[in-house]
């Protein structure tokens, strides 16, 4: 995809750029020292306290852009000076700059909604460009206090009937107006996709995967070359790194939502459990629940090589031939499966990769709004009210799984 146009719009008529010279240009009526102490009030603030990338972001065009650089801000060129990727990025197979610009417009928005409603200075981000525009807002005057009003023996009583009247009918009269005219968040692709999980009162239930581990049990500072029996499974009590960075992605969309959750690792999970609640199963195709997903569409076959997505038990391109024995791939696959799922009777969120960088971004996907709309823009219009199954790709660059993307999809 090409980069995005990165123009920035001054507020003052004096500072309009030249047609033939087009530059990043900033009010007049904002110095560099303001345009800064604006923005760090917006990254103190509790919209961007705890977003870390989001932050990034910001300060990296807000900066760029108050040194006369705004022309240099480029989808590439963020990805590559903002989150680490290499000199080989191609905005085309990784949309993370062009989602978390997105996350940054919103987060902006409920800022000067809240916190920044009285700042004179706002920092916009127009959507089509990485520059920022700097606006001199008006606010509007403080409300002049009341007349006093000069009591009079004559009639006490019926004032204060009056002003006890006039203060109930503005009182409803505001009650109105709020109820009205307040926000309505819009809708996401992210709630239309757990919205049959959160039916009910019951709380969801989430559950890892121990991953089997072998230590080597050899006597501290032996040099001997190690022996096959030495080698002991340590079984029920390692969890896999992405199957917990998946689970923290979870558990923090279901606290913003209020809904109810629980966790529970490995064994402590009973089928009884998973027929009582919603259940997210994370890392599920190398468990003892695997052959819960089996008989599904897609599944990642742990016992077949190269480990890989089957179609109907069928081989697919979906594999990795090249993993090597300590998983650090560059690529990977991952499954997102939502079911109502005929053995447990209740419903099923599946989340699993080949390894656990997969696992990762599967759970990015169904946690993200800006990522779940770019993956579900040619799903049947009523999708949510469908079984889903989604077949993950992800690139992993310098150890950090990319924006996820979905080559396949599955509704019935």
């Amino acid at each position: 995809m090409a980069d995005e146009p990165s123009s920035a719009v001054s507020t003052s008529e004096s500072a309009a750029p030249k047609a033939d010279k087009p530059r990043t240009a900033i009010s007049a009526t904002a110095s560099s020292a303001e345009i800064r102490e604006a923005l760090a009030r917006i990254l103190s603030s509790q919209e961007f306290r705890s977003s870390n990338r989001s932050k990034e972001f910001l300060k990296y065009v807000v900066e760029n852009t108050v040194a006369g650089h705004g022309d240099s801000l480029k989808e590439r060129t963020i990805g590559i000076d903002v989150y680490g990727r290499p000199a080989s990025y191609d905005p085309a197979d990784d949309a993370t700059v062009r989602v978390k610009a997105g996350e940054v417009r919103k987060r902006l928005d409920r800022y000067y909604s809240s916190e920044g409603r009285p700042d004179h200075l706002r920092i916009e981000l127009p959507p089509g460009t990485y520059t920022p525009v700097f606006r001199m807002v008006e606010l509007p005057d403080p409300v002049s206090p009341p007349l006093a009003v000069v009591s009079s023996p004559a009639a006490p009583r019926r004032r204060r009937r009056f002003f006890y009247a006039l203060a109930v009918s503005i009182a409803a009269i505001a009650l109105a107006v709020v109820l009205v005219v307040r926000p309505h968040r819009p809708e996401t692709a992210v709630d239309r996709f757990w919205r049959p999980v959160f039916e009910g009162s019951s709380p969801v239930l989430l559950t890892a995967a121990y991953v089997p581990v072998y230590n080597l049990n050899q006597p501290p500072g032996s040099h001997q070359p190690p022996k096959p029996d030495q080698f002991v499974l340590l079984n029920d009590q390692f969890v896999g790194g992405g199957d917990l960075v998946a689970t923290a992605r979870i558990v923090a969309m279901l606290t913003r939502t209020g809904h109810p959750w629980q966790v529970k690792i490995g064994s402590d999970v009973s089928f009884a459990d998973l027929r009582n609640s919603p259940t997210v199963l994370i890392g599920y195709s190398y468990t003892r629940w695997k052959q819960i997903s089996r008989e599904m569409k897609y599944f990642i076959d742990a016992d077949r090589w190269p480990r890989m997505v089957t179609d109907d038990g069928k081989p697919t391109e979906w594999a990795l031939p090249d993993l090597p024995p300590d998983r650090r791939t560059e690529e990977d696959y991952a499954i997102v499966s939502r079911v109502f799922h005929p053995e447990t009777r209740a419903m099923l969120v599946e989340i699993s990769g080949i390894t656990q960088y997969g696992t990762s971004a599967g759970a990015e996907l169904v946690t993200n709004p800006d990522v779940l709309a770019e993956a579900l823009k040619k799903a049947p219009k009523d999708w949510e009210h469908k079984n889903l199954q989604l077949v993950v790709h992800v690139r992993v660059i310098s150890g950090t799984p990319a924006s996820p993307r979905v080559v396949m999809s599955y509704f019935w």
